[in-house]
Parts: C-alpha cells; structure tokens; sequence
C-alpha cells in the first residue's frame, strides 16, 4: 500500500471572484498540478495499486472566508456549507479529481480537519463533501495506521485548537455556531485587514523577521499592524468574544507563537514517549517541509504546503514554492512500514523528486 499525505493548500473561492475581479485572499494557484498529481497516483502503474490519500488538514481556508461580504466569527453549519459550495465553484478541476481518483480501482480518501478547515466538524459539510467526492471520503481528526500517526498538528497550541467536547456553543437566540480558537479569529477579522495592503503578510516564515523588517523599512505597515493588533486585543475582553476562546492571556500567548519560527519535531518526540506503537509521525500546519530521525528509527515527517512561502527578502518579493508531500509505502504483508519519502512535486513530465528517503 502506498500512503501520499498533502496538507496546507488553503483552498478560497478562486482567483478570480464571480465578478472577474482578483481573489487577494486565495492561496492556493497549483490546480493543473495537483490534478496532474492526482491523475499520476490512479493511473498507469498505479491504477491496481492500493493508494490511501491523506489530505492533512488545512486543505480548505473556511476561517478566513467572507459570506455576501461579510466575515463573521458566528460560524453555523448552513454558513459552513454555503463557504463550501463558493470553494468547491472556485476549485472544479480540483474536486473533479478527487472523485475520479477515489472512483477508482483500490483507492481511498481520509481527511483530517485542521484549523483552518475546522468548520469540517459538521455533518451537513461532510455530506456535501462526500456527494461531490465520494462517498467513501472519511474525516478524521487524526488517523493512524501500521505505526503511522498522522495529524495536523494545531493541537499543540491551544491558540489554535479547542477541546473536542467544547466544539460547539450557543449564541444569545440558542442557534448553534462553532466555538473557535483565538487562532482563527485573528484570522478572521485581522488578516482580511493586513493582506489587502500587504497579501504575503500570513506566509512569511518566521513573522516575527517580517515584523522586524517592517519597522524599518515599511515603517507605515509596521503602524498601522500594530494599531489594528492593539484594537482588536481591546475589543476582544469584551462580549460577545470574551465567551468563546479569547483572553488577555490567551492574546499574549497568541502574539508569542505567531512570531516564533514553529518547531513540531519536539511534539512528535513527545508522542514517541508516550506511544511504543508509532514509528512514525506526519504533521503539516507549519507549512515548512522538514524530518527528523529519531533513536529507534522512529521519524517525523511535515509535509509542508503548496502555497508560497515568501523569503525574508521581502524587497525583492522573492518566494519558496516547493510542492511538496510525504510519500509512504507500506508492506502490507509484514503490516510494517517499508520506506517514507518526503518528495516534491514537479509536474506530470519529471512527476517528483526525492527531496528525503528514509527506511524505518
């Protein structure tokens, strides 16, 4: 069995609005790709073969999406599915080879709800999912097979990540909505803000370089985010945010994290202590690509993104888009894992390369 986890594509409603006029808050640009990278894992050799695709959380960008206009932290299960319809319109080809894909022979489909896409938890969202997918699509929150543990990874920072049991809350009229993490309402009222003047602002890695560079050479930027940062940790002390995830703490805890370059190989090395049975560990989330061996020869893996990532040569605008996702192989008779890789993708005419190779 061959195993391909992605994560990170933040898919919106499209470069182009229904208007013609430019999405600023769509990431993802690699269609014609990933529908190359689709086609080569279900067809020729591979067209028997048993291949699981992971779609590793983040795949879809529901907290940083507007509906009619308007960006609300008041998320409910009919917006949620509204939101999912304009990105499944600005994304045919894509969602067009997902269901070719797991239409055919021996091919399956997990995917694991990130931050970004949390609003995946409802039902009537799955089900949409699955009518236009398939309906052999599974959601998980984390899933795990022969020694493989495969997560997203944001629930390592409680900025980002709520309790299972406290998913959902009430607002004042008794109608369900989403109880979501500081995380994603700075997302959703402070990035649609910053990105219309500065559109890479959310990709620089690590920020806190970006921030710095900004209080020299962008000074007028640099102003105006910490003027809308301030605002929106006064604001937040107050209903109706103060009842859902956000705190003068919790801001604090906030402003540390997003500035600080995201290292998740000592999470994996915690669950590697906690849990005799994973060789391996798959996480995304951070959107750098990286592995670490570990003693035993235990491994982690983070698949990266397929969005650019900006250099901190931001003057010269210069990017990092590297296609990348971990590759698995399996030996199902052993029910061991055989070989990982961590591989970019370069297209159908010279499909990848082998950027990390590792045997367990």
């Amino acid at each position: 069995m061959l195993i391909l986890v992605l994560s990170d594509m933040h898919l919106g409603k499209g470069k182009f609005l229904p208007n013609g006029q430019l999405n600023i808050l769509e990431d993802f640009d690699e269609d014609e790709k990933f529908i190359e990278f689709i086609e080569h894992y279900s067809s020729a050799s591979y067209y028997f073969s048993e291949v699981h695709l992971v779609l590793n959380g983040d795949i879809l960008n529901l907290i940083q999406m507007d509906v009619d206009g308007v960006f609300s932290h008041l998320i409910t299960e009919d917006m949620t599915v509204t939101m999912l319809k304009n990105i499944i319109a600005g994304h045919t080809g894509y969602f067009d080879a997902l269901k070719k894909f797991i239409s055919r022979p021996n091919k399956k489909i997990t995917y694991v709800i990130g931050n970004h896409d949390f609003p995946m938890v409802w039902p009537k969202a799955q089900e949409l999912m699955k009518s236009v997918v398939g309906e052999e699509m599974r959601f998980e929150h984390q899933f795990e097979t022969m020694g493989v543990l495969i997560e997203h990874g944001h629930r390592f920072e409680p900025i980002n990540s709520v309790p299972r049991s406290k998913f959902f809350i009430q607002n004042k009229h008794g109608e369900v909505m989403l109880n979501l993490p500081w995380g994603s309402l700075f997302c959703l009222y402070l990035l649609p803000v910053l990105k219309k003047e500065r559109p890479h602002f959310d990709k620089v890695r690590p920020l806190s370089s970006y921030i710095k560079w900004s209080f020299l050479h962008d000074f007028k930027f640099f102003m105006k985010l910490a003027f809308t940062v301030i605002k929106y940790i006064f604001r937040t002390q107050f209903p109706p945010y103060i009842n859902t995830n956000s705190n003068f703490k919790t801001t604090l805890k906030v402003l540390r994290q997003i500035s600080v370059y995201p290292k998740y190989d000592k999470y994996a090395k915690r669950i590697f202590a906690t849990r005799p049975d994973v060789n391996m560990v798959i996480m995304g989330h951070t959107h750098i690509a990286e592995w670490r061996r570990f003693p035993e020869g235990r491994v982690y893996l983070n698949c990266g993104t397929w969005n650019s990532v900006p250099s901190m040569d931001i003057g010269l605008h210069k990017h990092i888009n590297q296609l990348t996702y971990v590759a698995i192989e399996i030996n199902d008779k052993m029910g061991k894992i055989k070989n990982a890789y961590l591989n970019i993708w370069n297209g159908k005419w010279k499909p990848f390369k082998e950027e990390v190779s590792t045997t367990v």
